[in-house]
């Protein structure tokens, strides 16, 4: 089915959750059981169920009116059937980082690919340039928990995983172009999804046990990313 596939199970420590690279092109997370997923994604960006994330690497410059339809149609050649999670990215994902943590019963792991070629604070005007709007996904993170969430807690983990991002951004220094301090890029995305182990958890907050794992693994991701980013733009 796959023209060149190298598997990396071992990063993503969560029974029945595993992940590969597909053609040095897209990083692919799997689960042999229905996740429960909130995402910003590209392809299914909303509260749903998903048994396959996709990160696909696309050349910079991109420009599609229909990303979502393109990312249908990886997914139907990749043989992922319905319900595929897609996010784009003119990151390489090969370039991909994993963390993951455990505290008691509790297991997050977060993966992510980051670039800054185009910083933004929140609140403050964009200016856009001519390829401000077609470099998508440049900081796509994926946060997949062992557990069961409330659809109110992952909203909760959606703004823990934001808060981390934005701590690793700060650290790295990254600007705006006049200077200011960024707070994200123009296109990040966020997914979180959990396995549906357990009594439903009620909150994702730093205070939690599950909003430190979630925040500590987010940052490290992010932070590895952009040290990786920055580093290969020297």
């Amino acid at each position: 089915m796959f023209k060149e596939l190298t598997t990396c199970d071992h990063d993503i420590p969560i029974e029945g959750i595993s992940s590969c690279l597909v053609n040095n092109d897209t990083f692919l997370i799997s689960s042999d059981q229905w996740l429960n997923v909130l995402s910003s994604a590209t392809l299914g960006g909303e509260l749903r169920r998903t048994r396959h994330i996709i990160n696909h690497t696309v050349k910079k410059g991109y420009s599609s009116d229909h990303p979502d339809r393109e990312l249908i149609h990886l997914a139907a050649k990749m043989g992922l059937g319905e319900g595929v999670i897609g996010l784009m990215t003119a990151v390489d994902v090969r370039r991909t980082v994993v963390r993951s943590e455990a505290k008691g019963d509790l297991t997050v792991a977060a993966v992510c690919t980051a670039g800054t070629s185009h910083p933004c604070a929140a609140g403050v005007p964009v200016i856009w340039d001519d390829n401000s709007m077609v470099t998508p996904g440049t900081i796509n993170i994926v946060v997949i928990i062992d557990g069961s969430l409330t659809e109110a807690a992952m909203v909760n983990a959606v703004i823990t995983a934001t808060e981390a991002k934005t701590r690793a951004i700060f650290q790295s220094g990254t600007r705006m172009p006049d200077g200011g301090i960024a707070t994200g890029t123009t296109t990040d995305a966020v997914v979180v999804a959990c396995n549906r182990r357990g009594e439903p958890l009620p909150y994702a907050g730093a205070a939690t046990n599950l909003g430190y794992l979630i925040g500590h693994t987010v940052f490290q991701v992010v932070e590895q990313g952009l040290k990786d980013y920055l580093k290969e733009a020297e």
